[in-house]
């Protein structure tokens, strides 16, 4: 089967086959899923284009300074086989630390809408991490602990919890829901073990927080704040994400 055929060995494309180093690229680079936190960004700070990915359109990479840091900030894709590619080629351009952020969907009656959650440990309903590491339920996240100490310091309200990551997000019926909450899974997203598994893989540091929009924790879909967020959202979440940065 697909899922138990992980090779460990060398691969024929490489990351490096497309991409080089490039020079005064951010060692620290945050992530983001939804554009309008990119125009937050340039709208707080001067910004400039250190480099490009080629995703089937042009992915900008920012560069700005925050706090006497440089740091960079992209727009990635949904999914996580293209969410992973383009990480492959920014860590061959220079990224050593990579932040991602962005919504997912609550499985936890309890959880408000817009509430933190660090991952855990993500489910693998997904491929793409399989290509990564040897076949498990889920993939550990190392990083949650000392992102949690940061969250604890910045006094940001979160709660720790295991998360399912889905390719299929037309997909998620009750029952699947209904196991995932079971199993203690608090949310369900769409990129986490791929990116999780694709840093252990290759030795690189991975962080993730999610904010809750929709919610699939009763017997019918609420859409939440999905498509909603007011503008002083994606603020606050860019906000929290530029502090997270310069404390990893």
């Amino acid at each position: 089967m697909i899922r138990h055929g992980f090779d460990g060995g060398e691969e024929l494309l490489r990351p490096a086959h497309l991409a080089q180093p490039v020079e005064g690229f951010p060692k620290t680079v945050l992530v983001t899923f939804q554009w309008k936190v990119v125009e937050a960004l340039k709208r707080r700070f001067p910004v400039e284009t250190v480099s490009t990915v080629n995703a089937c359109v042009e992915v900008p990479i920012y560069r700005f300074s925050y706090e006497g840091q440089t740091l960079g900030l992209y727009l990635t894709t949904i999914g996580g086989p293209a969410t992973v590619g383009i990480l492959e080629e920014i860590w061959v351009k220079g990224a050593e630390k990579v932040l991602f952020f962005g919504t997912c969907g609550g499985l936890d009656a309890d959880l408000p809408t817009g509430h933190m959650v660090i991952p855990t440990a993500a489910y693998r309903d997904e491929g793409t991490s399989f290509h990564y590491l040897p076949p498990s339920d889920y993939v550990d996240i190392p990083t949650a602990d000392r992102l949690a100490e940061i969250f604890d310091e910045l006094a940001i309200p979160y709660v720790k919890s295991k998360t399912w990551t889905t390719d299929a997000i037309y997909r998620e019926t009750p029952g699947k829901a209904a196991e995932r909450r079971a199993d203690g899974c608090g949310a369900v997203e769409m990129e986490c073990a791929s990116v999780m598994a694709a840093a252990q893989f290759r030795g690189k540091e991975v962080y993730q927080f999610l904010y809750t929009a929709d919610s699939l924790a009763g017997s019918e879909w609420e859409r939440g704040l999905l498509g909603h967020h007011a503008q002083s959202d994606y603020e606050r979440y860019l906000s929290i994400a530029l502090e997270t940065a310069i404390r990893l």
